[in-house]
């Protein structure tokens, strides 16, 4: 069978009842887009016996159910059986091939009650806090994988000098649309949760729907741009369906 293009793929089992499908062993734009054609394919065309798809950072988690698994005449187990089966159906998939990545401008309205912990961070590495809504809003982010909670995005890309570590204590409530920085990434509460990022501002815009055809606004690959806007905006914002 010719090697996919997608390189050789790395196929092991995780327990009795997930097969897990490596694409690399870092966190790069390429592994990132490999996941991401993975994932999309397996769960457009799924395999009999499959229960869920779920992307990671350079991994695809296949869980099923080992009493529904196709068998193949080759294969003594279950897992063996899907492994075959998902080799052949990714021997052709070409990464390149996929839809382009979604781009997304965020508004965010930074610091005071939207983001408390602005001048905390400021203050942490030597910045103002005009100065750390600059350097936050000036990269395109990439979204590295989604996890955590449904439609939580971690988003790489932030700049070195504003990495600051989880807060010792988490918050037992962050509100939706909070973005937060944790260790190296910045990311988006998309639902009330809690957690222990350091919160420097907040956007009206929802970013996990469960009744919408794609749940999440965001998934592995995106770009999302953050832009500043005033207290006066958001609420403007807050009250226009269309972000919500």
């Amino acid at each position: 069978m010719a090697e996919p293009k997608l390189g050789r793929l790395r196929l092991s089992p995780l327990g009795d009842c997930v097969l897990l499908v490596e694409l690399g062993s870092d966190a790069s734009e390429q592994t990132t887009q490999g996941v991401r054609a993975v994932a999309e394919y397996l769960l457009g065309h799924p395999l009999a016996g499959v229960r869920d798809v779920v992307g990671a950072v350079c991994t695809v988690a296949l869980h099923y159910d080992p009493l529904k698994i196709e068998p193949m005449p080759a294969a003594q187990t279950p897992f063996e059986a899907l492994a075959l089966q998902v080799t052949q159906a990714l021997s052709s998939l070409d990464p390149a091939a996929t839809a382009s990545p979604g781009e997304h401008q965020i508004p965010v309205c930074y610091g005071g009650e939207f983001g408390e912990d602005l001048e905390a961070v400021a203050q942490a590495h030597g910045l103002t806090g005009a100065e750390v809504i600059a350097l936050h809003s000036a990269p395109v982010y990439r979204v590295q994988m989604l996890g955590f909670a449904p439609g939580f995005a971690y988003l790489v890309g932030l700049d070195a000098r504003l990495a600051t570590p989880r807060k010792a204590t988490p918050r037992t409530r962050v509100p939706a649309g909070s973005v937060g920085i944790g260790g190296e990434l910045t990311a988006v509460y998309p639902l009330d949760l809690p957690g222990g990022w350091h919160l420097i501002g907040r956007s009206p815009v929802s970013f996990f729907d469960p009744g919408s055809e794609r749940p999440s606004l965001l998934i592995a690959g995106d770009r999302v741009r953050f832009l500043p806007i005033t207290p006066q905006q958001y609420a403007e914002l807050d009250r226009d369906t269309r972000w919500r």
